[in-house]
């Protein structure tokens, strides 16, 4: 099972936790975007499905712009073949995109459920997006939210390294992604099995 990373908008440099676990990870691919600087909804979407039709099956790994991207690839494209999602630090591009007219194409945010599991890290003082606002992002996703206490927006400039939390929340989604994969190849339904072993809005603190 790959591991897609998706950063965000101007990408993640050396010290991102995100170029970290590109290092440090087997069967780890970052999906390449034409202009990180300028992003456009459609070339980032193309360049995300092509990278999942490579990589079938994949968790989803999205930091800011990256994490909402995901959420319109779940909206979008259902068919495609995502085994799980971490979704981290979205962005609120809602409410950003007025001052950032780089991000509009990203609004608004889609806000229906995901059709795979999902884990969503808001962050208590991160300035793209309120954790409440998170959190009820995570809940309409049916996406279990975890708190990462005052973070920043849990990037390069929150001196993470590798991020430890972050590589065993991934470890318990592929946990999870196995095991619902296993489930569906023996006939259960999908969304009975994706509620029963990873609750919607769970809350970890």
């Amino acid at each position: 099972m790959a591991t897609l990373i998706l950063p965000g908008w101007q990408g993640s440099g050396p010290e991102h936790w995100q170029a970290h676990w590109l290092d440090l990870m087997d069967r780890t691919v970052l999906v390449r975007q034409r202009d990180w600087n300028r992003p456009d909804l459609g070339d980032w979407l193309d360049a995300a499905v092509k990278a999942i039709e490579r990589h079938p099956n994949p968790i989803l790994v999205g930091h800011s712009l990256g994490a909402i991207l995901i959420a319109h690839l779940a909206s979008r494209y259902p068919e495609l073949p995502i085994a799980g999602a971490l979704l981290v630090a979205p962005a609120d591009v809602d409410n950003q995109a007025d001052g950032l007219p780089a991000l509009a194409s990203f609004a608004p945010i889609p806000t229906g459920p995901f059709g795979f599991p999902a884990i969503v890290v808001g962050s208590r003082n991160d300035p793209w997006m309120p954790s409440a606002r998170a959190r009820i992002l995570a809940r309409m996703w049916e996406a279990e939210y975890v708190d990462a206490g005052r973070a920043g927006h849990i990037n390069a400039a929150t001196d993470l390294g590798a991020w430890p939390e972050g590589q065993r929340l991934l470890a318990r989604l592929t946990s999870v992604a196995r095991h619902r994969s296993l489930a569906l190849g023996s006939g259960f339904c999908g969304g009975a099995v994706r509620k029963a072993i990873f609750p919607p809005a769970a809350a970890a603190n």
